[in-house]
Parts: structure tokens; C-alpha cells; sequence
């Protein structure tokens, strides 16, 4: 995918993964994608939740720019927390989690020629290209989106009992880490192979 595309696919994912793991009072509302014309998500209607996605695309468009035509990662988590007893007298709170979503990235700059005026704008290597490329990503993002509702609608005895009524019920964390992944679910976005554990 190329740079310009991050934001949106992630937007869809994430959304759609959250959305099907709130399990609280959601107030669901269908976003039409920005860049996708055939792909509506779900958001769950929390803000927080909402305004976290945003910043941790900017973070890792942000890296993507920095380091161009590299892999990358995000790792959407959702976990309990328990006391754990370290000492007599002291407690550590431990975090226990029972699902990771793992989105990987290939993220690749999109190859400039010049025409052969100089006075003209660079342009692609084809325009026909970019929007094959583009309807091919539309495509598999779809499948992507159903991967992830056959999974969340399949795999439901992991997760823990609701203990409140938040939009989201269970803590979570989107992270943009840098070692080995250990998943349950991987989403490769390059070529967009999905496999299951």
C-alpha cells in the first residue's frame, strides 16, 4: 500500500475489531470510508477509543515517512488486569491478555518518472497502475474486514465476563512495537495474507 492509504485501512480495521469486542453499551454509527468507494465500517461511538486510533496512525505515519519502503506493525491488545503479590508488602498490577490482533504493514512509495517536457508535473509510473493497485487493496481489505468477522463470530470463549457497562468493557491498548510478534491473528497487509492461530 502506499502512504496516502495507511490512515484509512487502519481506520477500517481497527474500528471494525473494536466495534465487535466492546461488548458494552455501543452506539454504533457506519462510517463510508474515506478512500475505499465499495467499504463502510463500524465505529463503536467512543471517543477515546476513537481519538487513540487517530494518534497512533499519525505516530506511525509519522515513522513510515521517516523510514520509507519498510515494514511495520501495530498491535491492537485487550487484557485484564490482576494484582499480583511481588513481596509481604507490596502488590504489582499484571496485565493478563487474552486477545492481540496484529496488523502488519508494507508500506511502499509510489515510483515517479518525468514526462518528457521538464515543465510538466512528475508524474506516476501509470496512473492505470495506481488504480489496479488501488481496486486490488479495496478488494482485499474487504476480505481482510470478513476475516475479521468470521474470527470474532467463531472465537468467543476466550473472553472474560463483562464487569461494567463502558462502550468498551475491557482495557486495551493499540501499540506500534519493534520486536517478534506472538498473536492470534495475523493480517498481512502487503500481500494480504491472513492466518489464524
Amino acid at each position: 500500500m502506499e502512504p496516502q492509504q495507511v490512515r484509512e485501512v487502519l481506520r477500517c480495521i481497527l474500528h471494525t475489531i473494536m466495534f465487535n469486542r466492546a461488548l458494552g453499551l455501543v452506539r454504533p454509527r457506519d462510517i463510508d470510508s474515506e478512500l475505499f468507494e465499495k467499504i463502510t465500517y463500524v465505529q463503536c461511538g467512543d471517543a477515546t477509543y476513537e481519538k487513540l486510533v487517530e494518534e497512533k496512525i499519525d505516530h506511525l505515519i509519522a515513522w513510515v515517512e521517516k523510514h520509507p519502503n519498510k515494514k511495520s506493525q501495530v498491535c491492537l491488545s485487550f487484557y485484564e488486569t490482576r494484582n499480583k503479590h511481588v513481596a509481604w508488602f507490596s502488590n504489582k498490577v499484571e496485565r493478563l491478555y487474552w486477545e492481540q490482533w496484529w496488523i502488519y504493514l508494507n508500506v511502499i512509495q509510489p515510483t515517479h518518472m518525468r514526462s518528457r517536457a521538464s515543465h510538466e508535473r512528475p508524474i506516476d509510473s501509470s496512473e492505470e497502475e495506481r488504480s489496479k493497485r488501488h481496486a486490488i487493496l479495496e478488494a482485499e481489505l474487504r476480505d481482510v474486514l470478513l476475516q475479521i468477522l468470521q474470527f470474532v463470530n467463531e472465537k468467543k470463549d476466550h473472553i472474560p465476563a463483562v464487569g461494567n457497562t463502558d462502550v468498551v468493557s475491557f482495557p486495551y491498548e493499540i501499540a506500534i512495537p519493534s520486536f517478534p510478534y506472538n498473536s492470534q491473528i495475523l493480517i498481512y497487509l502487503d500481500h494480504w495474507i491472513s492466518c489464524i492461530k
